[in-house]
């Protein structure tokens, strides 16, 4: 038996679906979730639910769930009429476990698990984690291929944009899957709507964002360093760093920030001896979640656990700012007499 076919016979006994996105969910997550619905209701599942922790606010995010109408609800929407915890399947995509890029409480047990990150995922019914595919998204174009299930114009210009911004837009490490997948979706997607999304405006916080970004920025070699301090836009992260990475000379960016409370943090880099996953999991793994793909990789840490080192938040983010910098550089063995000009 397939693996599609394995994940359709596990939605046949499926009365209802809660598909759970990663915390900020980007189109890789979003495009999967969309797939997995349409497959659950192809195999008559009624009752599908999509939820996701944290905030959508990288514009192009936002456009894509509003252009494509996308159903998603935020978990701290749920109410208490609805719990997850009491759905009779619930489906993981673009991520694995409970309490590590998501909200989803530590105790929830999933059916499925669809992933291509590297991680540790726990005992699932259906598990499909295939580190050496670049997208989710492409998963589960072989998915719907192999169910013979149909494709929406809608589903096909989600699942093509999602491609495009999770691997083929930048050139990381694509698989001959991606250019594959894309081609089995063109001929359905809507490229107009693709391209009003790529047509999408920064949002004046994230263009703040990332203006701190290029002004606090330091550079040890070919390793750059950055903070936007605090910010509500978690997606500004990531931008600053693809932004950053463009900066001559440059192939390993680290671009943190203060949101909600948290420091968050977005790695990229180009140089093949350099895993980011890796390297944040080493630098940062003991004090809070971090880890990821060669090229792109991300963590968290609470920021109460700094919250003793300074008497005033000004102290608190200088002592934040010197801490990340410091463990980044000393991971990649980067000495501070390596210090270049900004």
């Amino acid at each position: 038996m397939s693996r599609a076919a394995t994940l359709a016979s596990v939605l046949d006994e499926a009365s209802a679906l809660v598909i759970v996105c990663h915390d900020n969910p980007d189109p890789d997550c979003l495009a999967s979730a969309l797939a997995l619905e349409r497959i659950a209701r192809s195999r008559d599942v009624d009752d599908v639910l999509i939820v996701y922790g944290g905030e959508i606010s990288h514009q192009q995010n936002r456009a894509f769930v509003n252009m494509l109408e996308i159903d998603v609800v935020a978990f701290d929407e749920l109410g208490d009429e609805r719990r997850i915890e009491d759905a009779g399947c619930v489906a993981f995509v673009d991520h694995s476990r409970p309490g590590g890029n998501t909200e989803a409480p530590l105790s929830l047990e999933p059916s499925i698990i669809v992933d291509h990150h590297p991680t540790e995922a726990p005992d699932a019914r259906f598990t499909d984690v295939r580190t050496e595919y670049g997208a989710t998204s492409t998963i589960f174009v072989e998915y719907l291929l192999d169910l013979e299930v149909s494709m929406t114009t809608r589903l096909a210009s989600a699942l093509l944009f999602a491609l495009h911004r999770e691997r083929l837009d930048f050139i990381r490490e694509p698989t001959a899957r991606e250019y594959e997948a894309a081609l089995a979706v063109y001929p359905d997607a809507d490229l107009e709507v693709l391209e009003q999304l790529y047509g999408t405006a920064f949002s004046p916080a994230t263009i703040d964002a990332i203006g701190r970004a290029i002004t606090t920025r330091e550079r040890r070699g070919s390793s750059l360093v950055a903070s936007v301090d605090r910010t509500t836009e978690t997606d500004a992260l990531p931008q600053a760093a693809d932004y950053l990475l463009n900066l001559e000379g440059v192939d390993t960016v680290l671009v943190y920030g203060v949101v909600n409370g948290t420091i968050r943090m977005s790695g990229r880099s180009i140089d093949p001896r350099v895993h980011m996953g890796e390297t944040l999991e080493d630098a940062y793994g003991g004090l809070g979640n971090a880890g990821g793909h060669h090229d792109m990789a991300g963590g968290r840490i609470e920021l109460g656990l700094f919250a003793d080192e300074a008497d005033d938040e000004a102290d608190l983010l200088s002592f934040v700012s010197t801490r990340i910098t410091r463990r980044f550089f000393d991971t990649l063995h980067l000495d501070g007499d390596e210090d270049t000009e900004r």
